[in-house]
């Protein structure tokens, strides 16, 4: 959960005094400089956070609804996301993955060293490829359990283990939708703190046509026109279909296509 100031938008920030007036600390991580100001990232227990959404002077959720709905300043939207993927490394690795002895926070937060094996532990980053198969003027997107009954995405997975993600373009389209595909081309990249992950946005030439579905991982894939994908981009689908939000890389993946950006004739 995050902590902010209520009011329109909502001020993430708060004095080091207001902070810990609010709830003990667990960690305090240093993210960087703006301008000659430091920023900081303070952690408190969950249930001091479910407390404070009694207050009626705070806002108290989570980071994608804050994402989604534009409740804070663009501005403050990395800096949250660094403290949160931060802060929740932290609370997950207070032992040394070595020896099991306790680990303790060192260099700003940026490390956990080891007093016992002085083996020293850093954030780690979860590469995902994110990507759209397109034929012509047909792209696949996918549904997952977890999504509003409306929307449709671009496909996902997490890169193996000595994998390229051009590899994990290819493996994960053809696990989850059936689909082969040939060429890969970068888009862009994005941080995406749930919780640690860069996702690597492509696009890819599909070589096969017909969709099967993998149910452990997607409700439902399927073929969507050019036009289709540009109604939702518009929330105009006359079924009343949607895609994700601007906030998410796949947004852009699907608009850049739309667009005329990517083609692989």
């Amino acid at each position: 959960m995050i902590v902010a100031k209520a009011g329109n938008p909502a001020e993430p920030m708060f004095t080091r005094e207001e902070a810990r007036a609010l709830a003990p600390g667990s960690e305090t991580i240093f993210l960087g400089l703006i301008g000659d100001e430091g920023r900081f990232g303070y952690g408190i227990a969950p249930e001091a956070a479910e407390a404070l959404k009694a207050r009626s002077d705070l806002l108290v959720t989570d980071l994608r609804t804050i994402a989604i709905k534009g409740l804070v300043d663009a501005d403050h939207l990395p800096p949250i996301a660094e403290a949160k993927a931060m802060l929740h490394w932290h609370a997950r690795h207070r032992h040394c993955a070595n020896c099991g002895a306790a680990t303790t926070l060192t260099d700003c937060g940026w490390k956990r060293a080891c007093p016992q094996c002085k083996a020293e532990h850093f954030p780690r980053t979860d590469p995902v490829v994110i990507m759209l198969s397109v034929d012509g003027d047909r792209c696949v997107l996918g549904r997952s359990p977890r999504f509003v009954p409306t929307m449709w995405s671009c496909l996902a997975g997490f890169i193996e283990p000595g994998e390229s993600f051009e590899d994990a373009v290819r493996r994960e389209t053809q696990e989850e939708a059936g689909i082969k595909t040939r060429r890969v081309r970068y888009f862009a990249s994005q941080p995406w703190p749930f919780p640690m992950s860069l996702m690597i946005g492509c696009h890819a030439e599909a070589v096969s046509r017909d969709i099967t579905v993998d149910r452990e991982e997607l409700e439902d894939a399927r073929w969507f026109s050019k036009d289709e994908v540009a109604a939702m981009l518009m929330r105009k689908h006359p079924q009343g279909l949607t895609c994700p939000p601007g906030v998410a890389i796949a947004h852009h993946i699907m608009r850049a296509w739309v667009e005329g950006e990517i083609a692989f004739d």
